[in-house]
């Protein structure tokens, strides 16, 4: 039966035109003939009559084959299932009373089919189209063009589609010019790892694919191209997690003769135009602002999450004479209250000492207060002064747990930030539905790093010193700070830049400090040192993520989620089955040889 049905229906579209796409009708359009096509949702034989909802990119719209407008038609419709193709043409009609779907747009009408095509079959797909599906990411990623189908994804992606047009709109009426930067360029230090593409015509030779336009955005400047962005693909080999991709992409910004404030207010008057275009949500004007040192004194982080308080202590001073060992003898001591939080049991608090030793940590220390007493291992150790001392500044009341952590200001911060956000999940005091972007500013300009025993730039090495602070650079690194400011958007970075150094003396002086001399900087940057030398501007920028971006005004848990055809966690695409090998050919071509082929 079936083969017929190919056999007469699989035909070329001729003169059919869809007419509507599959949320578009409603009772205005009763009594139109209009033709729709899409594939087969649900299909119910009520035997007179056949149902089937019929869905698009749209949406859904019921048609009705019924044997007394088309029998041959109907007969012909026994043969749908799931996924197949169609094209119908029909009569628009109201639902009969009592059958009408207020949750749908269509709810109101169904079309009496007069005439259709069978535009293609389908196999039994893996998992239902559909969101309420309990299926694994990996099946998930294998069928990707089927998990693409379901309504979650595919309004990932058309909201996708309107942010970035948000912010295309706003840049471009904002003197911007959209300017394309090389996709192959030259391997350059001081980032993650880059991905190699060997040269056939260069053999020996490699190309590397862009960890960010940064270089180039710096060269549109000194081009006098002044306001330059980008919405620009990049790839960093490092290692993923949830919010990490090898290839992602970036709303690209760079611009001339400004300061590091009209950097951050142009970038802000966007982020705020693209959330009220497609979320209708007004987010703060002004957003607010911490320092770095401001940050990691409240929240052990540099991407705070500001939705709730639970801001940490330091209570190093209280502490200093304790009979308390550990925090007597640690050069920081912080705390943490949660509040009404002395329900948690052993067990749990467990649990959180697993949790901290992620980050470090050898335990936790922690006191419930009671009315009557402080309960905790380590409440016998504090002199009634530093009791009190510890219930003002911690403004404590009954039945609040106090999480202590003491050492390294590094661990210390570490742990009791992402303690914080535990804490904060497990008690579900954040508002989900809300927005709280907040600017980081003030950053080091350093980093030292004990294993490689050295200075390495904070965010990157064409990143401008405060003023006043390259005096540092050669003497005391560690005090200066940068031109350099986040964007932070409930506890993710979405967005990060800096006022760029636009002179070759200033550039060799930071080459100096990360230990690359002269000749390493002539080799690796040797094209944007004698740029430089022709007149550069003043320039700054900034660069956000838009997956990321996109996966939190989603409410989404994964950038996995709102990526056509994302990586897994292993770098691994389950549907095309890369990376693969190549051939012998292609790899003599190239002048390569694996190692496992060598000999």
């Amino acid at each position: 039966m079936l083969s017929e049905t190919n056999a007469r229906c699989c035909d070329l579209l001729g003169d059919w035109r869809r007419s509507h796409h599959c949320a578009q009708l409603s009772s205005a359009d009763t009594g139109y003939d209009v033709t729709l096509m899409g594939w087969v949702q649900f299909r119910r034989d009520h035997g007179g009559l056949i149902f089937i909802d019929l869905r698009d990119r749209h949406g859904l719209t019921q048609v009705v084959f019924n044997p007394a407008i088309n029998a041959e038609a109907h007969e012909r419709a026994h043969v749908l299932r799931s996924e197949f193709v169609l094209a119908v043409h029909g009569k628009v009609r109201l639902r009969p009373e009592g059958m009408r779907n207020p949750t749908l747009s269509t709810g109101e009408i169904e079309v009496d089919v007069h005439d259709w095509k069978l535009l293609n079959t389908a196999n039994t797909p893996p998992f239902p189209i559909e969101d309420r599906v309990d299926i694994s990411e990996s099946t998930r990623l294998e069928y990707r063009y089927l998990d693409l189908r379901r309504p979650r994804c595919m309004h990932n992606l058309i909201f996708r589609h309107t942010a970035t047009l948000a912010a295309r709109n706003f840049l471009t009426s904002n003197d911007f010019l959209e300017l394309e930067t090389p996709i192959l360029t030259r391997s350059t230090p001081e980032g993650a790892r880059d991905f190699l593409v060997p040269s056939r015509l260069n053999s020996g030779n490699f190309y590397a694919l862009p960890q960010s336009p940064q270089l180039f955005k710096q060269l549109y400047m000194i081009s006098g191209l002044d306001r330059y962005y980008q919405i620009v693909r990049c790839f960093r080999d490092e290692d993923l997690r949830a919010d990490r991709q090898p290839e992602f992409t970036q709303i690209d910004m760079e611009l001339s003769f400004v300061d590091q404030s009209q950097v951050m207010d142009i970038a802000e008057r966007m982020i705020r135009h693209i959330f009220y275009e497609t979320l209708s949500v007004s987010l703060p004007d002004p957003f607010p602002r911490l320092t770095h040192a401001q940050a990691i004194a409240d929240y052990g982080l540099d991407k705070p999450d500001i939705r709730f308080d639970m801001k940490l202590h330091d209570i190093t001073d209280i502490v200093r004479h304790s009979n308390f060992r550990l925090f007597s003898s640690s050069p920081l001591v912080k705390a943490l209250v949660l509040p009404q939080g002395a329900h948690l049991s052993r067990g749990e608090i467990d649990q959180l000492t697993d949790f901290v030793s992620i980050y470090g940590a050898k335990g936790l220390a922690w006191i419930k207060i009671k009315p009557t007493a402080w309960q905790s291992p380590i409440a016998k150790f504090f002199s009634e002064q530093e009791r009190n001392a510890l219930a003002q500044t911690l403004t404590l009341k009954n039945d609040d747990i106090v999480f202590f952590q003491a050492g390294d200001p590094d661990m210390v911060n570490n742990t009791l930030g992402y303690l914080r956000l535990e804490l904060a999940q497990r008690t579900q005091v954040i508002n989900q539905s809300s927005f709280q972007p907040v600017w980081i500013t003030d950053f080091p300009l350093f980093e030292w790093d004990a294993a490689e025993k050295r200075w390495f730039a904070r965010h990157h090495p064409f990143t401008s010193p405060q003023d006043g602070h390259d005096e540092f650079m050669a003497t005391h690194p560690e005090q200066a700070l940068a031109k350099a400011y986040d964007l932070v958007l409930n506890g993710y970075e979405i967005g990060g830049g800096s006022v760029r150094i636009h002179t070759v003396d200033m550039q060799n002086r930071m080459f100096n400090v990360l230990g690359i001399s002269s000749e390493e900087a002539a080799s690796k940057f040797g094209f944007l040192l004698r740029a430089l030398q022709y007149g550069a501007p003043p320039h700054a920028g900034i660069a956000f993520g838009l997956d990321r971006l996109i996966m939190l005004m989603t409410g989404s848990s994964s950038i996995r989620d709102v990526i056509a055809f994302p990586k897994t966690q292993k770098a691994a695409c389950l549907m095309t089955q890369a990376p693969s090998r190549v051939s012998t050919m292609q790899l003599r071509e190239l002048g390569l040889k694996l190692r496992e082929q060598a000999g």
